[in-house]
């Protein structure tokens, strides 16, 4: 296990109370705090000329909250209510180059991301990958015209992207000891969340207890967040060899008595792990990767088990190795209250006719 996988799990216990190592990192955190009203104030400052409407989905807490989940599950809504989006994204870990870079279809994690990749191949939109994520939106638009709506995979705390619909996500940790970095876990102030359309509750894995109903939660003075619980739910295995597919249930019930081994290089890997336990298999081995891990080779050579199982995530970049033993375990989103999405499309309907009368002008 790698330093990081090693760490990692330690950091985020730290950050989830006040101690003394927090007390004394807490004037590093005022600087993160300076460096994000300053980014606010420029975007205020900034010109926003009127755009395709944008969603972003993000977080405001270090570390995976299930966001990529949450990015398909909108897409495939929007999709099925007659829109047609397209998707930006930062291309975490990969060297993009002076230019955006824009694809559809099946495309290599090694030139878009993980998750650009997991997302395109998931629901099949046109995506584009560049740090400034408002040139990859103009390159998406130019090369994608038919794109109406364009969603964030990540990007709350860049500015420089317009957005009309906020969506944030958070899991168990909450806001830990509601500090911001590296005192905390939090990437901008907690008053972030007065600002946002809709928060999701990503809850535990499992399905033993229902989801409670979503609620209105009043953050500021203002408007209300739209607040909602989520499940993240195994639908179905994939042999990522073969490509044969079975139902979840199906898959559970020929290995539940089958030692296997678990890897996953994501946000918060334990959580991938809790679902298989929740699911009664036993998992004998399991191998915690750093988040977007590029996979340069094999992560299965030193392991002996006869069944691998990995996430959707990590498969967009384990597909050359070609082994039959690894199965990819795919996930969606179960929402409390699914007709937040109708809300989602009500608000982009307002967004889209103002933007249309501000073109008249």
């Amino acid at each position: 296990m790698k330093l990081a996988s090693f760490l990692t799990p330690y950091i985020h216990a730290t950050w989830q109370k006040k101690g003394l190592l927090s007390a004394l990192l807490l004037p590093l955190s005022w600087i993160t705090a300076r460096v994000v009203a300053s980014r606010k104030r420029r975007a205020r400052l900034a010109p926003s000329l009127p755009s395709l409407p944008t969603i972003v989905v993000g977080n405001i807490l270090v570390g995976g909250t299930g966001k990529t989940p949450v990015v398909v599950a909108v897409i495939k809504s929007l999709q099925a209510r007659g829109w047609t989006p397209g998707v930006v994204s930062r291309g975490y870990g990969v060297k993009i180059g002076p230019s955006p870079r824009t694809g559809q279809g099946d495309l290599p994690a090694t030139e878009f991301g993980d998750e650009p990749s997991l997302i395109a191949a998931s629901t099949g939109v046109p995506v584009a990958v560049h740090p400034q994520r408002d040139r990859a939106r103009q390159a998406l638009i130019k090369n994608f015209p038919d794109v109406n709506v364009v969603v964030s995979d990540d990007g709350l705390q860049h500015l420089a992207l317009s957005r009309d619909v906020e969506i944030v996500v958070q899991d168990a940790r909450g806001l830990g000891n509601g500090r911001l970095i590296p005192a905390g876990p939090l990437r901008e102030p907690a008053s972030k969340l007065d600002e946002v359309d809709f928060i999701i509750d990503n809850r535990a894995a499992t399905g033993s207890q229902p989801l409670d109903r979503g609620v209105v939660v009043p953050f500021c003075k203002s408007r209300h967040a739209k607040r909602v619980s989520m499940r993240l739910q195994p639908t179905f295995a994939e042999n990522l060899a073969t490509c044969k597919r079975l139902a979840w249930t199906e898959w559970v019930a020929r290995y539940r008595s089958t030692p296997l081994a678990a890897v996953a290089a994501i946000g918060q890997p334990g959580r991938f792990f809790q679902t298989l336990r929740d699911a009664g298999l036993e998992v004998a081995v399991e191998q915690a990767l750093p988040d977007h891990a590029p996979f340069s080779a094999s992560p299965f050579l030193n392991l002996s088990e006869d069944v691998i199982v990995i996430t959707a995530k990590d498969a967009v970049k384990c597909r050359q190795f070609n082994d039959p033993r690894v199965w990819v375990v795919h996930v969606e989103a179960i929402f409390s209250n699914p007709a937040w999405l109708d809300e989602l499309e009500q608000k982009l309907l307002a967004v889209e006719y103002s933007h249309g009368e501000a073109m008249k002008i």
